[in-house]
């Protein structure tokens, strides 16, 4: 992963590209969970 330097000032850029992370995040834990539906149905019931 990436190392970002932290320069104090955000800019529209730093916040659209944490929307982007996190859209992305969501999305990916989305389709992995779709993926794996049955293995979480049973942890969830157990």
């Amino acid at each position: 992963m990436a190392t970002e330097e932290k320069t104090g000032e955000r800019t529209t850029l730093d916040d659209v590209m944490e929307d982007i992370r996190r859209e992305l995040v969501l999305r990916v834990a989305k389709a992995d969970r779709d993926e794996h539906r049955e293995i979480y149905d049973a942890l969830e019931n157990e």
